[in-house]
């Protein structure tokens, strides 16, 4: 089922933009900008859930709930999903599409790999995931490098006899740089604000990490995506600047 509906259909079509472009690594970006319009209902679904928490965290009568029930957990909670009814918030809205992002993240490593088959055994396991229109014969063995990377192994580029890992560093800063353009000013007193900044430090460094120790076609994926996702929340107008600029105070959309 894995293989069926996430791992072949992308191999296939990175083959088939490589057969195109004659690049795996141009493949690889446009596959990602691919995936990142089909995903953009999710990026739209995780923007109104930021937004419906952020309008939950303004709300009167959500803060009347608070301090009626503080010492209440339980029924602070019950409250706390009425008014989630009430206000037509998913609490899972703002959340949902990161946690897609995972399996598609660990399908196009394991496409990756797959499509840069080197050795006999891999190109028989190869042969095993290729639909029938594309004539892979005239597309291996790939040419897996890319600029100064070998796509199929983590990247470094050698300064000084150096190996500095350029794109995991990339990774980490676009990274972080959409993770706080794209969380919505906190008000006084936020609750979840201090979770909030918390997922904006782990998860750039968590990011970073898996591009300085995969393959850096999966770091190439992650760049892009970023870029993708940053030009999505600017195209509609829902960056929030104010978190990256000291002393900027937020706009008023």
């Amino acid at each position: 089922m894995w293989n069926t509906l996430i791992i072949n259909p992308m191999i296939n079509i990175l083959l088939w933009i490589y057969s195109v472009l004659g690049s795996f690594g141009i493949a690889i970006i446009l596959f990602t900008i691919i995936v990142r319009l089909i995903t953009h209902p999710l990026t739209v679904q995780q923007l109104k859930g930021a937004q419906g928490m952020q309008e939950l965290q303004k709300s009167k009568k959500w803060q009347e709930i608070q301090k009626k029930y503080k010492d209440n957990k339980q029924k602070l909670q019950e409250e706390q999903m009425k008014l989630y009814q009430e206000m037509g918030i998913n609490p899972l809205g703002s959340c949902l599409p990161t946690l897609i992002q995972f399996p598609i993240i660990i399908g196009l490593y394991q496409a990756i790999i797959r499509a840069l088959a080197v050795t006999p055994l891999q190109m028989a396991d190869l042969y095993t995931h290729i639909y029938p229109f594309i004539d892979v014969s005239k597309l291996l063995p790939i040419n897996n490098i890319f600029l100064w990377m070998d796509l199929s192994q983590p990247e470094r580029l050698v300064i000084f006899g150096l190996g500095v890992p350029v794109l995991a560093i990339v990774v980490t800063v676009t990274t972080y740089f959409q993770s706080k353009i794209m969380t919505p000013p906190s008000q006084p007193g936020d609750q979840s604000a201090q979770m909030t900044q918390m997922m904006n430090l782990y998860m750039p460094l968590l990011m970073g990490y898996l591009a300085f120790s995969f393959a850096s076609g999966l770091a190439l994926y992650f760049v892009t995506s970023n870029l993708v996702t940053i030009a999505q929340y600017a195209a509609m107008g829902k960056v929030n600047w104010s978190n990256l600029i000291p002393g900027r105070k937020p706009s008023v959309n």
